[in-house]
């Protein structure tokens, strides 16, 4: 088959004007004046006269360009457009390609951008990317098996990451009906491991709840060293008893000194819900000593790398580990600190205390509470609050008492 041989193609020199040179069954290449030579095949379908590319030369040799000749030849004679052929391939490479389950995927984080918060997008994006995407991402997700997302599952057991392995089989079951409901998928194939994963024995986050031992963390804290920023934090954990990645996340913009209040927005909450934090006289002096280093970040507790970037959600965990709570103390646990004392010490009104946790407090006829539902009430109890943990630090422990039948 052909006139055509590698030594006429590697001779052929460009000239002014494209030119082209045939190698028969339809088969030629055409040599433009940059140089570039592109191979084509030429043909009838239907009565009409057609051409499409195979390629370029040389990446695409003279047997290449033969070989593929002869397969959209033999495609036209079953009656085969190879231009139609091709597109259809490449749309259904396309399909895959959209369809697949790192596709998917991505495109459900998007969708949960409203109602995450921007710590929860990065802990979802990043884990999917370390831990499943390597060996399923590039599969049609319909097409993905239950064993062989047990075996991606089984992968993170074996690093011993036991409740990693349970958190990625409820992503993927979030993702799958996702996928179901956006018609890319018949079914939640994640539903199908239940009891397959070793169970992960719950561990409750570590807390200091006895009066004499807050009070040697606070002095702890107090004598900790580092930079103001964690300090800062550091100091502010008891007062506010937020979620770790609430404080973490804290913006300026959010807080009015004035009126003593920060009002966290909801797509930072994790019921979604606006909340306020009533600001003690002790809250805010420790926030007027740090704007002035802090203030020309957005973050109340910017990262030392990158005043773009909040704090890590490390330093406080390290922070404690350096004044040797490692083990004892959790950021968290000063939410279990506070919860226990202030209603079991203070006998503060429990259901203040639940919705300054930020917790689901419900009224007498069952609607939740808004956010500045006995406001004034939680600013009293929130100055109460920091004025017992500095009777705590000058020494003055009052003895931890549990109501009976506690």
């Amino acid at each position: 088959m052909g006139k055509l041989t590698a030594t006429t193609l590697k001779n052929a020199k460009p000239q002014e004007k494209p030119y082209k040179l045939f190698d028969g069954h339809g088969l030629f290449i055409i040599i433009k004046p940059n140089g570039s030579r592109w191979w084509r095949f030429k043909y009838r379908f239907s009565g009409k006269q057609k051409e499409i590319s195979m390629g370029v030369y040389p990446d695409t040799s003279l047997a290449q360009a033969r070989k593929v000749c002869q397969e959209a030849r033999e495609r036209l004679a079953q009656g085969i457009d190879p231009s139609q052929a091709r597109k259809d391939a490449r749309e259904e490479a396309e399909a895959l390609a959209e369809n697949s389950f790192e596709a998917v995927a991505r495109e459900w984080i998007t969708a949960q951008r409203g109602q995450w918060t921007e710590t929860n997008t990065n802990t979802v994006t990043r884990r999917l990317e370390t831990n499943v995407f390597p060996w399923l991402g590039k599969r049609p997700i319909s097409e993905i098996t239950a064993p062989e997302l047990l075996e991606v599952l089984r992968r993170i057991e074996e690093r011993g990451t036991l409740e990693t392995a349970h958190r990625m089989r409820g992503t993927c079951g979030q993702l799958l009906r996702y996928a179901i409901a956006t018609g890319r998928a018949e079914r939640d194939i994640a539903a199908d491991l239940r009891g397959a994963l070793v169970p992960v024995k719950k561990q409750h986050l570590a807390a200091i709840i006895e009066p004499k031992e807050v009070a040697n963390l606070l002095r702890a804290i107090d004598q900790l060293e580092g930079s103001l920023v964690v300090r800062s934090a550091m100091k502010l954990a008891p007062l506010f008893f937020v979620r770790p990645g609430e404080l973490r996340l804290a913006e300026w913009s959010e807080i009015d000194l004035e009126a003593g209040l920060w009002c966290i927005p909801p797509q930072k909450m994790k019921m979604k819900l606006p909340h306020i934090v009533p600001l003690c006289r002790q809250a805010i002096k420790i926030l007027d000593e740090l704007y002035p280093l802090t203030c020309r970040s957005k973050y109340v507790f910017p990262s030392d790398r990158s005043a773009a970037r909040p704090m890590s959600n490390m330093a406080m965990s390290a922070a404690l580990a350096r004044m040797g709570y490692k083990g004892e103390m959790t950021p968290h646990g000063f939410r279990a600190m506070a919860r226990t004392i202030m209603d079991e010490v203070l006998q503060e009104r429990v259901d203040l205390i639940e919705h300054q946790l930020a917790h689901a407090v419900r009224d007498a006829n069952g609607r939740a509470y808004n956010r500045t539902s006995h406001l004034e009430g939680r600013k009293e109890m929130m100055q109460r609050w920091a004025d017992y943990l500095d009777t705590l630090k000058a020494e003055k422990v009052v003895a931890f008492r549990r109501r009976a039948g506690a």
